[in-house]
């Protein structure tokens, strides 16, 4: 039941959100959800990656082999497809693969990740101190306990240079006091934006060049992580990093040394605070791999009704075909920049630019296979082995076709290359251009059987504990189901 919720969430979600945002949102709650149930994140992490990418063929925007594919059929001399116009086939199609994966999730091995019980969260170590004017000076530790539900415990008190492990909890707080606790996040968080507590190593780090401000990430030290066997205090990670320490998570268990002088070790998840522009950069260097962006720190509080308006307006343009759909959604992220939903500088560093130079790069090489006629020599010798097979399964054998390519290539770069393919096997054979062209953009959206195929599918791979041959399990049946529904959903709604 709790995996067939989660994938139907992102599977809706990732009609309208970009599937590795979806993904990102959603891996943190699986993982709590797997660590509180005591199973495996292995069968909660596949099927939601898999769910993120069917759920991406149900609209125009929801993943770039639909965008492409529109603008392939645009160079082709028609109209670009419209914002719903995959929905009759992506939508049903996406309601089948859900129902399997709630219950196909059996076929997944049963993998004790590394990361469970720290991605999950349930307790880390972090050092706090009370501001001299905290509503909590006064009170005692016992108090301060009660208000995180269980959720937080006193490990040690720090008080005028004094060391005072396992605190009584009737200890009164003073101004001025370092605290080490053992704490859920979620428990935290609301003493830290009510100024009742403040993170003892959030301090601004030294002045360096570039844009950006702060940013904090949870990320997991790997096994050949320069970070194993040291300490904060040993790599200067302030000073030579440009980052501070907030937390360590140790599959749930007490750290009792301040933090800056913990020896780190594979496996621990770290709660990191840099600037935003250089922390991937900083992360890959110390070998370490994010796995979420909540965090410990305030975070601003900003009203999301403004966004969800802008997102309920741009889609009503788009799909009414009042604006086109780049246009529609480029206005609507100038939009939530202009009322403060988001700051220039996440809007700019939300950019993935790999993807936007690969996609720039591929255009035209689409339309060269087009214009110098590749496009038409392969589909030839496509048409040549569909021949003599009945309409339905030469179109079934065009999605195979692309779904087969797509592990080799991005999934960009198989519409981009199968697109103008699949029209000239269309025409060869007398059939219809767009069930053809729609077979390329749901090919090439689902790839299940490698993790290489889709950056989801290999986001997943570390967290889930997945080997390169785990996906195929469930990968292959969900393939088939694909394969020959999507086929016949093609040929209803679009004919061949």
């Amino acid at each position: 039941m709790q995996v067939g919720t989660l994938t139907a969430c992102v599977t809706l979600l990732s009609a309208f959100m970009k599937n590795v945002g979806t993904l990102g949102v959603f891996m943190p709650i699986a993982l709590r959800t797997a660590a509180r149930s005591e199973r495996s994140p292995s069968i909660y992490l596949m099927p939601l990656a898999f769910g993120s990418l069917i759920g991406g063929t149900i609209t125009q925007i929801g993943t770039s082999p639909n965008l492409l594919i529109s603008q392939v059929r645009r160079d082709l001399g028609g109209e670009a497809f419209g914002m719903f116009d995959f929905t009759p086939v992506g939508l049903p199609l996406a309601l089948l693969a859900t129902v399997f994966l709630a219950v196909g999730w059996r076929l997944i091995p049963r993998k004790d990740a590394a990361l469970r019980a720290d991605t999950a969260c349930e307790g880390v170590t972090s050092e706090v101190t009370v501001p001299a004017d905290s509503p909590l000076v006064g009170r005692t530790l016992g108090q301060m306990e009660e208000q995180g539900a269980g959720d937080i415990v006193t490990i040690e008190l720090v008080r005028a240079a004094e060391r005072h492990p396992a605190p009584d909890p009737a200890i009164p707080i003073e101004g001025g006091d370092l605290l080490l606790l053992q704490v859920d996040p979620v428990a935290l968080r609301p003493l830290l934006e009510s100024g009742q507590l403040a993170l003892a190593a959030a301090r601004d780090l030294p002045p360096a060049p570039g844009p950006g401000g702060m940013e904090t990430v949870e990320a997991v030290v790997l096994t050949d992580s320069p970070l194993v066997g040291q300490s904060a205090r040993s790599l200067c990670l302030r000073t030579e990093h440009g980052v501070n320490l907030l937390a360590i998570g140790r599959n749930g268990r007490r750290i009792r040394t301040r933090l800056r002088d913990t020896r780190l070790r594979s496996g621990d998840l770290l709660v990191l605070q840099g600037r935003g522009f250089a922390l991937a950069d900083t992360l890959t260097v110390l070998g370490c791999l994010p796995v979420s962006v909540r965090s410990l720190a305030p975070r601003p509080r900003r009203s999301g009704a403004f966004s969800l308006a802008i997102l309920v307006v741009v889609l009503v343009l788009a799909s009414t075909r009042m604006l086109p759909v780049d246009l529609a959604f480029f206005l609507g992220a100038v939009a939530v920049v202009v009322v403060g939903a988001v700051t220039p500088g996440e809007a700019y560093e939300a950019i993935d630019w790999p993807i936007v130079v690969m996609l720039g790069c591929l255009i035209p090489v689409g339309e060269a296979l087009h214009r110098t006629g590749a496009a038409d020599l392969l589909g030839a010798l496509l048409s040549s082995l569909a021949h003599g097979l009945p309409p339905i399964l030469a179109l079934g054998l065009m999605l195979v076709a692309s779904m087969a390519v797509t592990p080799f290539l991005h999934h960009a770069a198989a519409v981009v290359v199968m697109g103008p393919m699949a029209a000239a096997v269309a025409g060869n054979l007398g059939l219809s251009q767009d069930a053809f062209l729609m077979a390329v953009a749901l090919g090439a959206s689902c790839d299940f059987l490698t993790p290489i195929g889709h950056q989801n599918n290999l986001l997943v791979m570390g967290p889930g504990g997945y080997s390169f041959g785990d996906y195929w399990r469930l990968g292959l049946p969900l393939s088939v189901l694909v394969a020959v529904m999507g086929t016949g959903l093609i040929a209803l709604v679009w004919g061949v």
